[in-house]
């Protein structure tokens, strides 16, 4: 499915690229821009609170990332603290 804000001539080209650069590397881009992301909502989460500690920005981002249900019931002592 092309992305709505990209053209049909660059979509195909992209295509073309994931096809020719191997499963290998399409991985490692993958787990570069998962991990690329999460510190982008870090910082995002630094900047709405900026009296987070570095542990209270790491439980923020599970909660955001996990989702309410999931986070209580692998930390369910801790606080929901506002991403």
């Amino acid at each position: 499915m092309r992305p709505a804000d990209t053209s049909p001539e660059a979509h195909a080209a992209q295509i073309e690229f994931y096809r020719r650069i191997g499963v290998e590397k399409r991985l490692e881009l993958g787990l570069r821009m998962s991990s690329e992301i999460r510190q982008v909502a870090a910082d995002g989460i630094r900047m709405r609170h900026p009296g987070y500690t570095e542990e209270e920005v790491r439980l923020a981002l599970f909660r955001l990332t996990l989702g309410d249900a999931l986070f209580r019931a692998a930390w369910p002592n801790l606080p929901l603290l506002e991403p």
